[in-house]
């Protein structure tokens, strides 16, 4: 009877009792004291998260997890043990069949993708998308790398690249190769407090100008809102339009905001996170109603679910829980060579995924 008692008793304290059973005989029970690791003990005492708490996690992360405004490190860290671009790429269909409004058939291709460190990039055979993409122009965003530093593996036959960085070392940048070599290249917007980061590369060709851009994040506690949306997003804009008055504009890149509530997977409790806050949405679509279109949700008005940005946390790319941050917008007027805007987001090896701008010229 004591026996079955003891048997009870150590059952129930499987999990969470710092007391073990040792033996028992007819004339007593021996009990050891023993201590919980703590580890253990933290982990049983920690309620498990409700589905709703863990989609608010990822999504609040977001700041943090873009590589500015907020991290421990400005350095670029060691590259993380990730699935390589190549990884799939060869079971993917890169091919379309798209055309415009009008039936004309694409023959050009623009894709953009923030690779989150070139170096990392390349150590996870980041080129291999560009051979699998075959795009006429790649533009790629927070690059992470002084001149100095770039991998000469970078070189690509068929493609000239040009490279803009930021002063300080690991941080934003952007770059661009190209099969065609441009009229010409600016590097920045011509204002020297927004020209020390590498954000902006502009390439005149002869029927469009491309500016690829990597816009500030508003950084944790949305500590650089007021410069992002008060400074930045009205010298940009200016930028763009007096641009556009020479020629049409495709503007590709990070525009790190989400500007409608189908752009991100939980969009009320991100109000106040960098990104979603009105005031970025607000400018965001100031720029639109200047001249210029989303082409992605021109055509695709109401699609729900696509992304570009997921969190590194908590699974958030297998669960689907991300932000379409990163845009192709163009000239209204250039809508006429629009055959269609693609997202890739199978493609690995950052935590953006490439896009794809598809004309007829």
């Amino acid at each position: 009877m004591l026996a079955s008692f003891c048997r009870s008793i150590s059952s129930a304290c499987a999990v969470g009792c710092n007391r073990q059973f040792l033996y028992l005989s007819d004339a007593k029970l021996v009990i050891r004291q023993y201590a919980m690791p703590p580890k253990r003990k933290a982990a049983a005492a920690k309620p498990k998260a409700t589905a709703k708490e863990d989609t608010a996690a990822i999504e609040q992360t977001k700041e943090e997890d873009t590589g500015e405004n907020g991290a421990s490190s400005t350095t670029e860290p060691p590259p993380k043990l990730a699935k390589k671009v190549s990884d799939g790429l060869k079971s993917m269909d890169f091919s379309s069949t798209s055309k415009t409004e009008d039936e004309r058939a694409w023959n050009f291709k623009i894709a953009s993708w923030n690779v989150n460190g070139v170096r990392a990039w390349m150590n996870k055979d980041g080129l291999s998308y560009l051979s699998q993409e075959k795009p006429d122009i790649l533009c790629i965003q927070e690059t992470k790398c002084s001149q100095n530093k770039l991998p000469k593996e970078l070189n690509v036959d068929g493609y000239k690249a040009y490279w803009s960085s930021a002063q300080k070392e690991g941080y934003a940048g952007t770059g661009l190769y190209t099969k065609t070599e441009p009229i010409s290249v600016k590097y920045g917007i011509g204002i020297e407090k927004h020209d020390t980061e590498g954000r902006v590369i502009t390439a005149e060709y002869e029927k469009f100008y491309l500016v690829t851009a990597y816009i500030p994040n508003s950084g944790q506690g949305l500590v650089r809102l007021g410069y992002r949306t008060k400074e930045w997003d009205q010298d940009f804009m200016a930028y763009m339009k007096d641009l556009d008055k020479k020629k049409p504009v495709i503007l590709c890149g990070d525009l790190n905001v989400a500007h409608l509530d189908i752009d991100l997977t939980n969009p009320k409790q991100n109000k106040r996170n960098a990104g979603f806050t009105p005031e970025e949405r607000a400018e965001f679509g100031k720029l639109l109603e200047s001249g210029f279109i989303d082409t992605f949700r021109t055509l695709y008005p109401d699609k729900e679910g696509v992304y570009t940005f997921w969190s590194n946390f908590r699974q958030a790319r297998e669960k689907n829980i991300g932000w379409r941050l990163d845009y192709f917008v163009m000239s209204e007027r250039f809508k006429k060579n629009l055959c269609d805007s693609v997202v890739r987001p199978a493609v690995m090896g950052s935590d953006h995924c490439p896009l794809v701008l598809y004309l007829a010229l």
